[in-house]
C-alpha cells in the first residue's frame, strides 16, 4: 500500500542551518517573518509548521554566542498570533517539561487549540543543564532519568488537566436561556514524587480534546518516552539506512504500551537544496555549506571539541595537535556545544584527524563536511522521487523541512516540489480536514475515560 506523504516546516530561527548572511535572508524575530513562513507553509498544504524554543541565549568564551544574537522570542505568543493569519495549518511548539509547571502549559495549549479551531501541538522536551536553569526559580538541573521521570509525569498531569472536562459539562436551561454548569468542572487532583496540585482546570475541553503530543529525544529513555505517550517522534535520522533503522526501533516499542504502528509518527527534520539539474544543486549546496560554517563559526565548534581557547588558531590550516581537555567545566554553555554531546572527546578529534588526513582537509573543511545538514539536493524531481522513496521504503512517514534562508526560503520547495508529490498522488491536493491530528491522518480522541492515559506499560494479561 502506497503511504501517504506528511510535510512540515520548522522556522530555523538563527542556527547554523541558516545562512542569515545572505541577503535574501530577512529577520528572525518580526512578525512578518513568521507569517510569510506560515502562510507558505500552508500554501503548500503542510501539517504544520514548527517553533523550537531557547530558554536562554547559548554562551562560549564568556560572550553570546554569534548565532544568537537575535534573540528567542516566546512561542506561545508567536503560535497564538499565527492562529490568526491562517486557517488550517498545525501549530507546533516546543515547551520545557523541566522548568515549567503542568497548570500552566496545560491552560496555554488549551487556550491555543480553542483559539486555533484544534491545530495545536506541544514537542515535550527536557532540560539537562544548570546554565538554562538559572534563569528559573527552582534552577539546578535533573540527572538524565528524574528528568524523562519528571516528563512523563509532567505530560500524565497535563493530561488528566485537559481530561478534566468531559465536553459536556455545559448544559443549556432551555426556559430562559442560561447556561448552567454541572458540578466542579474542571475539578483535578494530583500527588506524585514531582507534583502536588489540586483544584479546578478553568478551559473547556479543547476541538481536540487536548493538544497533539510531539518528541524529539534520541536516547533510549527518549524512544520509550515517545513510544508510550507521543502521537508523532522528531528525528535527525534523514538519511535512508539510519532512517529504517531508527524508524524500526521505534516502531517496535509501540506494543509494550498497547499501541499500534499508525499511533506514532515518524518525522526527521531534513534541508534541501534546489537547482535546475542535479549538478547545479550540488554547487549551491557546497556554496551553502560554506556560508553556514564561516570561519568564525568553525572556531567555535572546534573550540567547543577541544574545550580550549584558541585565539589566533588558523582554520585554513590542521586541526589542532593536541587531545581535548576533558573536564566537566566547558567553554560552551546552553545547546551550542558539539563537545557535550560527545562521550568521548578524545576519540571523536582522532575521527576528526582522520577524515582530514584522507580528505586532505583543513580545520575549517572538517567542520563543514561533519555538520552538513543538507539532506535532499538535487533538481526538483530528484528530491521529490528521493523523499517518496524514504517513506516508501519505512525510512520516515515524512519531513520536517528547515530551510536555509528565512523566512522565503521555503517557497522553492512549495512551487517546485509539492505539485510533483501531488502528481504521485502521494501528497494531498487540498486539506480534508480541519484539526491538526486530521491532516496528521490520528483517529479522534474519545471522551477521557476511552483515551486513556499516556505512559502506562500494558502487562501481558492487559495486552492479550
Amino acid at each position: 500500500m502506497t503511504k501517504q506523504i506528511h510535510l512540515a516546516a520548522h522556522f530555523p530561527g538563527v542556527n547554523n542551518t541558516t545562512v542569515w548572511s545572505d541577503p535574501a535572508a530577512g529577520s528572525h524575530i518580526e512578525f512578518d517573518s513568521f507569517v510569510r513562513f506560515a502562510q507558505t507553509a500552508e500554501r503548500g498544504k503542510f501539517d504544520f509548521m514548527f517553533l523550537a524554543e531557547g530558554l536562554r541565549l547559548r554562551e562560549q568564551n564568556g560572550l553570546i554566542y554569534d548565532l544568537d544574537v537575535v534573540g528567542r522570542p516566546d512561542t506561545f505568543t508567536v503560535l497564538a498570533a499565527l492562529a490568526a493569519v491562517t486557517d488550517y495549518l498545525g501549530l507546533t511548539g516546543t515547551i520545557n517539561s523541566t522548568f515549567n509547571e503542568p497548570y500552566e502549559v496545560a491552560r496555554q495549549f488549551a487556550t491555543l487549540d480553542h483559539l486555533s479551531g484544534g491545530r495545536a501541538a506541544w514537542n515535550v522536551v527536557t532540560s539537562w543543564d544548570a546554565f538554562t536553569g538559572e534563569n528559573f526559580r527552582r534552577g539546578g538541573y535533573l540527572a538524565q532519568d528524574d528528568r524523562y521521570e519528571r516528563a512523563r509525569t509532567f505530560l500524565r498531569t497535563a493530561t488528566e488537566l485537559w481530561d478534566s472536562w468531559h465536553g459536556d459539562e455545559i448544559i443549556a436551561d432551555k426556559q430562559d436561556g442560561r447556561f448552567l454548569a454541572t458540578p466542579a468542572p474542571g475539578t483535578f487532583r494530583h500527588k506524585d514524587a514531582f507534583f502536588g496540585i489540586g483544584g479546578q482546570f478553568n478551559v473547556p475541553r479543547s476541538p481536540q480534546g487536548r493538544p497533539v503530543i510531539f518528541q524529539a529525544g534520541d536516547s533510549d529513555q527518549g524512544r520509550d518516552f515517545a513510544a508510550s505517550s507521543a502521537d508523532a517522534i522528531f528525528s535527525r535520522h534523514s538519511t535512508l539506512e539510519a532512517g529504517q533503522a531508527f524508524y524500526v526501533d521505534v516502531k517496535g516499542r509501540l506494543p509494550k504500551y498497547g499501541r499500534t504502528g499508525d499511533q506514532l509518527l515518524i518525522l526527521p527534520a531534513a534541508t534541501f537544496v534546489l537547482g535546475d539539474t542535479d549538478a547545479e544543486a550540488a554547487e549551491i549546496a557546497h556554496q551553502v555549506r560554506r556560508a553556514q560554517v564561516s570561519p568564525q563559526t568553525a572556531l567555535r565548534f572546534i573550540e567547543q571539541l577541544w574545550n580550549t581557547e584558541l585565539p589566533g588558531f588558523d582554520v585554513d590550516g590542521p586541526l589542532p595537535d593536541f587531545d581535548p581537555v576533558v573536564s566537566e567545566n566547558l567553554i560552551s554553555k546552553g545547546r551550542a556545544s558539539v563537545r557535550q554531546f560527545a562521550k568521548d572527546p578524545v576519540g571523536l578529534a582522532n575521527e576528526w584527524r582522520a577524515r582530514a588526513e584522507k580528505g586532505r582537509l583543513s580545520a575549517r573543511e572538517v567542520i563543514i563536511e561533519v555538520t552538513g545538514r543538507q539532506s535532499f539536493v538535487g533538481s526538483p524531481e530528484t528530491v521529490a522521487r528521493t523523499i517518496n522513496e524514504f517513506v516508501q521504503a519505512g525510512a520516515a512517514d515524512g519531513y520536517i523541512l528547515v530551510p536555509h534562508i528565512t523566512p522565503d526560503g521555503l517557497a522553492p520547495f512549495v512551487d517546485q516540489v509539492v505539485p510533483l508529490l501531488q502528481e504521485r498522488a502521494v501528497f494531498r491536493a487540498d486539506y480534508t480536514g480541519s484539526t491538526l491530528r486530521d491532516h496528521l491522518g490520528l483517529a479522534p480522541l474519545g471522551r477521557p475515560h476511552e483515551a486513556g492515559r499516556p505512559g502506562r506499560p500494558v502487562t501481558a494479561s492487559a495486552a492479550s
